[in-house]
């Protein structure tokens, strides 16, 4: 749910719209360079910047995912790969070539 003082910026946001969501990811280690991807031990170590590994320097994340409702500062995505709580810094269209935003 966003802040009502930001209503407004949801006004012309669309069920069915990709956007992409760019969090803030809380709980990540920033002293993590390199992993195991998807924490497979069995798979070499991997530069964090080649992986989507949450733990990272600057620990940003990216989501392109799909609104499915909207209910006042309340909107529903699909395909969110973040945990609960995890704070949002920011929503952006989904540009394609016919966008004229």
């Amino acid at each position: 749910m966003f802040d009502r003082r930001v209503g407004e910026a949801l006004r012309d946001l669309e069920v069915g719209s990709d956007v992409l969501v760019l969090t803030w990811l809380d709980r990540a280690r920033r002293d993590v360079l390199s992993v195991h991807p998807r924490g497979d031990p069995d798979r070499p170590e991997t530069g964090v910047f080649s992986t989507r590994s949450p733990d990272r320097p600057n620990p940003i994340g990216l989501h392109r995912v799909q609104v499915a409702a909207i209910d006042g500062t309340r909107v529903r995505v699909r395909n969110l790969e973040a945990l609960d709580g995890t704070p949002i810094l920011d929503l952006k269209p989904v540009l394609g070539p016919e966008s004229e935003r």
